[in-house]
């Protein structure tokens, strides 16, 4: 059969396919260490899998859910804006439950926007706001991100920028892949750009509590949650990135709008699993104060590493990346990944696959134990790199 249009022009995700060249190589006899995913390998917290063995033995446990999730769940995640945003949400009206908030996107695109309708997406960026938005027939319009701003997108530049038929500015900070995090100030002027253009402004937020001691969001910079979206998730705050329990949040006419299009893609999403996540919902501080005490001792060790490498990094930014610049007279990032891979049995993300201005960068995720980071040390003190 033919392909669609909108299909034949989307790659393969670069990740299915260069994890399969990474299993690949495992079995032919290398032993690859896997610094490029942000998978966190750390345990699920033992309340919130307590809670899971209990509730599948309830009675309905397997049975069709609502679409909005369960009533728990919501007043769960209006709480937890709460105390870790100092927040207000209607937990009824502005809150919607996902499977993982990257469903989101998608579903985001085709409430808001119409084919040829354009969206603004970072460069560097997460790869599927652009993905989800080609298979839909969207205008993609780059806008950008780079080091001497600090990662922030530039107001005077966004200006120019051809923004006819523009429905939906994508922002993510914490950012994804630089680490970049982005003051009140920032966001403030952000809204007021967006409301100015009638744009819908969506925060992916998902990082905000990794080596992050001042988690905002951006509903604490906006009156009436009317022009912003923002999703967040569980998968990393709490380890359950398989468990596929995101949310996202807004004023309740456009949640109503994106209850619209997710009814008619799921059926809800499982009942142990809503359960569980109320449970998640409740850690308190010291869970989140291990958790980055055991990120903070990794991130060191992967500073050495970058040393050896002869790139530089700002210790700076937050989340569950480190951001790395390669020396330009050495060689790209794109280089540097493949020459770790093929000689070193190291993989690390090319920050090219995150758009042009990563080009010379290279992102090591934090999902790996220490012992492994340091056989990563070991390897490149040994070998020259």
């Amino acid at each position: 059969m033919k392909l669609s249009n909108n299909i034949a022009n989307i790659k393969t995700y670069y990740f299915a396919k260069k994890l399969a060249e990474v299993r690949a190589l495992n079995e032919s006899g290398k032993v690859i260490i896997n610094l490029g995913i942000g998978s966190p390998d750390i345990a699920t917290p033992n309340a919130v899998m307590n809670s899971l063995k209990t509730a599948i033995s309830k009675e309905g446990a397997s049975q069709y859910q609502s679409y909005s999730g369960i009533p728990e769940l919501r007043k769960g995640f209006a709480k937890w804006y709460k105390t870790i945003y100092d927040v207000d949400l209607n937990s009824d009206t502005e809150i919607l439950p996902l499977m993982g908030s990257k469903e989101a996107i998608m579903h985001i695109h085709l409430a808001f926007c119409n084919p040829g309708d354009t969206v603004l997406i970072p460069n560097p960026g997460y790869p599927t706001y652009a993905s989800s938005a080609k298979m839909l027939g969207l205008n993609v319009v780059y806008y950008n991100l780079i080091e001497d701003n600090d990662w922030l997108p530039s107001i005077a530049e966004l200006e120019k920028l051809p923004l006819s038929n523009c429905k939906v500015m994508w922002i993510n900070y914490p950012n994804m892949p630089t680490g970049a995090t982005a003051e009140r100030a920032c966001l403030t002027r952000l809204i007021e750009f967006a409301k100015q253009k009638e744009v819908l402004l969506v925060n992916d937020n998902p990082y905000s509590l990794i080596l992050n001691s001042k988690p905002i969001s951006i509903h604490s910079c906006s009156a009436d949650y009317d022009e912003v979206l923002e999703l967040n998730s569980l998968s990393k705050s709490h380890n359950m990135s398989g468990w596929r329990v995101g949310v996202v949040s807004g004023s309740e006419e456009n949640i109503r709008h994106l209850l619209k299009v997710k009814s008619n893609f799921d059926s809800g999403m499982y009942k142990p699993i809503q359960i569980a996540a109320v449970e998640a919902l409740k850690m308190g501080n010291e869970w989140f104060d291990e958790l980055n005490q055991e990120y903070n001792e990794r991130a060191a060790i992967i500073y050495e590493i970058i040393e050896q490498l002869g790139c530089t990094h700002n210790e700076k930014h937050k989340g569950m990346f480190v951001w790395a610049k390669v020396n330009p007279s050495q060689r790209s990032g794109e280089e540097l990944s493949d020459y770790l891979l093929y000689n070193h049995d190291i993989f690390a993300t090319p920050g090219s696959v995150f758009g042009t201005n990563g080009d010379q960068y290279i992102r090591f995720s934090l999902c790996v134990e220490q012992k492994q980071l340091r056989e990563v040390l070991n390897r490149v003190k040994n070998r020259a790199v």
